[in-house]
């Protein structure tokens, strides 16, 4: 069993940066793919960004590619997302997520979620 508690959120200006942090309990971190995802008022739950469990490679959507950053650190069990060049249409709660492998990710079947991190981009 793995509980992820995230941190991080807050109210940052368009353009600025914020680093999402997800501490995961157990372990039996490193053995699972991990991710973020993000939801928005009134829209569904969207995949962000994914790793495999060594953190060797990632994945991202479209929308976040050359602005965030996900990354994991084992011995601390962690999970990472640096934020940069925020836009207002990045504001939405941001959830990481574990699952047994990337492609789990991506197609957002999860094993364990957290209870998410409100971040607000004001323009």
């Amino acid at each position: 069993q793995v509980q992820l508690v995230e941190s991080g959120g807050g109210l940052v200006q368009t353009g600025g940066s914020l680093r999402l942090s997800c501490a995961a309990s157990g372990r039996s971190f490193s053995s699972y793919a991990m991710g973020w995802f993000r939801q928005a008022p009134g829209k569904e739950r969207e995949f962000v960004a994914g790793t495999i469990g060594s953190g060797s490679s990632t994945y991202y959507a479209d929308s976040v590619k050359g602005r965030f950053t996900i990354s994991r650190d084992n011995a601390k069990n962690t999970l990472y997302l640096q934020m940069n060049g925020l836009k207002p249409e990045d504001t939405a709660v941001y959830y990481c997520a574990a699952a047994r492998n990337l492609q789990r990710i991506v197609v957002m079947t999860i094993e364990h979620w957290g209870q998410g991190t409100q971040v607000t981009v004001s323009s």
